[in-house]
């Protein structure tokens, strides 16, 4: 199959194909078939007959290789024997986690409710600084052969480049935003030579309070689509916002919890502005790269706008400020 025909098949993915492809490794579907709030890929929850209903999902295609997608579950089912609540894939009497039928790669997870957790809320920080302590712990036991390293090339350099050479940046504003973006890699570079030697390990990637769930006083961990190789903070820093003050303070709450597990290496505190400028650098040129995918105008209608690049602009200029300030301060007591 073409890459044209394996795309145009997974974004005009229909009701039969799922089902099919859901009862085709052995489930038996009851026609109830829910979309989640997912972009990147395709996920569902499908009702089973007498059976609790399940949450599928559809990989989008050329994004991962088969190897990376394995890294993945394997990752999550390590993290899941040694009872950190996570929410690992379902495997078959074969131990499959990764399915296939016609176009469409696809995995099966059991369903999680729950509700985010409260950020400002000192015991939610605190149980959250927990499960990411121990989720590290195992993470650093082995390294990812497959999958991504987060590091400023991947992360910076190509998204400011391809946004830069696709078009979608107004063109009186390419010379601002081409200026803005090579000073901040060059503050980025900065904040990493402060920070030093910095280890690397298998962590989430993505842990914003959207992909936690609490349930019964258990913050589970959902979504590990974008699991890499990165620094332990990366994990960390997504818990914090505000001013300086309001971060301090939900740092101490974080790693309070984190500590009763593993240690942690203060000079990261370096990287959390240089790691928030990727991360927008980054998702700004996700949107472009998918904007082909009719899902991303409908949700994102305010993309493309000349008014959100100026936003972009002004976001960034933010950032090159933060980088020039002294990192967060924490120590153990």
């Amino acid at each position: 199959m073409s890459v044209h025909d394996e795309t145009s098949s997974y974004q005009n993915l229909r009701p039969d194909d799922i089902i099919n492809a859901v009862e085709h490794i052995g489930y038996r579907c009851d026609g109830r078939i829910l979309a989640l709030n997912s972009y990147e890929n395709r996920v569902y929850q499908i009702g089973l007959e007498e059976a609790e209903p399940v949450v599928v999902k559809f990989y989008r295609p050329r994004r991962w290789t088969d190897e990376s997608i394995l890294e993945e579950h394997r990752f999550t089912l390590a993290l899941a024997d040694y009872e950190i609540p996570v929410v690992a894939p379902c495997a078959d009497a074969d131990g499959t986690t990764l399915f296939r039928h016609g176009a469409y790669r696809f995995a099966v997870y059991p369903r999680r409710g729950g509700y985010s957790p409260e950020l400002d809320n000192p015991d939610h920080l605190m149980q959250l600084g927990r499960v990411i302590g121990r989720l590290h712990n195992v993470g650093a036991t082995e390294t990812f052969a497959h999958r991504n390293t987060m590091n400023i090339g991947h992360f910076g350099i190509a998204s400011y480049e391809y946004l830069l050479s696709s078009g979608f940046i107004p063109m009186e504003l390419e010379i601002a935003y081409r200026t803005l973006a090579e000073d901040l890699i060059k503050r980025i570079r900065n904040c990493y030579q402060r920070a030093g030697d910095v280890r690397m390990l298998r962590i989430h990637g993505d842990f914003h309070h959207g992909n936690i769930l609490l349930r019964n006083d258990i913050a589970f961990v959902v979504d590990f689509d974008d699991s890499c190789m990165g620094p332990a903070i990366q994990d960390l820093w997504m818990l914090l916002s505000g001013d300086r003050q309001y971060m301090t303070t939900g740092l101490y709450d974080v790693l309070e919890g984190y500590s009763e597990f593993r240690e942690f290496d203060a000079c990261e505190l370096n990287l959390v502005e240089a790691l928030r400028t990727l991360r927008i650098m980054h998702y700004a040129a996700w949107l472009a790269r998918r904007w082909d995918d009719p899902a991303f105008p409908r949700a994102f209608p305010f993309f493309n706008t000349s008014r959100y690049w100026e936003e972009h602009i002004l976001a960034l200029r933010e950032q090159a400020a933060l980088m020039d300030e002294p990192p967060l301060e924490w120590s153990i007591d």
